[in-house]
């Protein structure tokens, strides 16, 4: 989805008590920053605007929530609707958190020491085309990141058939055990259900919701992600990701650079380094 740049999202996200402005350096400490951090604790990847976890929060004070998004304006938007339903509630938003990340590098913010307790995934990306299915939040790859950190279930809808067929399989490929799902939620919705801006937008489609609830291997927790957290990778990404910002590398240029550090991360054991030639 494209939005339009909002010059006040930044500096409204950097004055929010609420909102966290470097993810990195919370690894392993999230409860920490909660009222009640024993609490459960769950973790939205891709909140947008913010209609789902704002609605959440509020109706289970006894959860503490983080919503993860690779855009500030998207941020802004979810930190306003945030304010807007703590006020109608009476209540303080002490039990949501507000990031920036690149769900890519989840596992260089969250760790086993954070013990997520659930992951939400509402209405992401499909990514499609066959040479951007890598990206999806679905795709093994980012599943064994949520595997390490992740000791109870996850929970994924949205209305791509395809993307939620092929993502079936990604669970089931991965060894998630798929405690449940639906082709068509509404059909007999659940009463905890909690609809979105996109869920209504869907539905009055005339489009089907579909939803799974997965659980990943027990032997996965605790894990180390092969490679794809090692500082060699993140140095190398992180600077591929400066270039395309300067426009020194094109879209197709980046991705596909990207695809060849994070492939050769994948395959390389832990203790073998890297060597890129710089450019």
């Amino acid at each position: 989805m494209r939005i339009r740049f909002k010059k006040w999202a930044r500096p409204e996200l950097a004055a929010s008590p609420f909102c966290m402005d470097d993810a990195f350096s919370l690894a392993g400490k999230w409860r920490t920053h909660f009222a009640r951090p024993e609490q459960p604790f769950y973790v939205e990847l891709g909140c947008g605007k913010g209609g789902w976890v704002s609605q959440a929060a509020v109706l289970h004070p006894e959860c503490n929530y983080l919503a993860l998004d690779i855009k500030s304006e998207m941020l802004g938007m979810a930190k306003r609707k945030t304010e807007k339903a703590f006020s109608e509630a009476g209540r303080e938003p002490d039990n949501i958190l507000l990031s920036i990340l690149n769900i890519e590098r989840f596992s260089e913010v969250l760790t086993p020491a954070d013990g997520v307790d659930r992951i939400y995934i509402n209405f992401c990306n499909p990514w499609p085309k066959e040479g951007h299915k890598k990206r999806r939040l679905t795709h093994p790859r980012q599943l064994r990141q949520y595997a390490a950190v992740l000791r109870g279930e996850l929970h994924f809808k949205t209305d791509d058939r395809d993307l939620f067929e092929e993502s079936l399989e990604y669970f089931r490929e991965s060894g998630w055990e798929i405690l449940h799902h639906t082709f068509d939620l509404h059909a007999d919705e659940p009463a905890d259900n909690i609809r979105t801006e996109h869920e209504n937008m869907f539905t009055e489609m005339g489009k089907k919701i579909h939803f799974v609830i997965a659980k990943p291997p027990a032997e996965a927790f605790g894990k180390p992600v092969p490679n794809l957290h090692a500082p060699e990778t993140v140095k190398l990404l992180r600077g591929l990701e400066k270039q395309h910002d300067l426009g020194i590398l094109t879209d197709e240029e980046f991705e596909k650079r990207k695809q060849i550090i994070l492939l050769h991360a994948e395959e390389a054991p832990h203790d073998e380094g890297m060597e890129v030639e710089e450019s």
